[in-house]
């Protein structure tokens, strides 16, 4: 599989800003205990309605493995973007390994919550 093939489906794509203000948020979130790392638990918190967005990694092999989660999040009507590296998301998640999905939970009275609602709305105006 090309590198264009994957990226045909891993759509919206976050730019290099967004991706490093994803991460950012990814890696307080992770500091907050208000993220699931990987695809099954990001499928759970969507489940539950306790998703914020959704972000996954667009290296993914097979990226299939990931592409049940867009479909949900548009019936759920949660934010979802794919970043370029899961490498780089995994270190971001706080952990060693390559993490191709997570999700940012809600939690009341979070710190996080004005930056979650900047970014969704980022995010959000990459799927326009």
């Amino acid at each position: 599989m090309t590198g264009e093939a994957v990226n045909a489906k891993a759509y919206p794509l976050a730019d290099a800003q967004l991706t490093i203000t994803i991460l950012d948020l990814v890696q307080q979130a992770a500091n907050y205990k208000q993220l699931k790392k990987g695809a099954n638990e990001a499928t759970k918190t969507l489940n539950r309605g306790i998703s914020e967005f959704v972000v996954m990694a667009c290296d993914t092999e097979p990226i299939e493995i990931l592409l049940h989660l867009p479909l949900l999040a548009e019936d759920k009507n949660v934010p979802y973007v794919f970043v370029p590296s899961k490498q780089a998301l995994g270190r971001a998640c706080g952990v060693t390994r390559p993490v191709i999905a997570c999700s940012v939970t809600s939690n009341e009275g979070s710190q996080l919550k004005s930056q979650i609602q900047q970014l969704k709305d980022a995010i959000e105006k990459l799927l326009i």
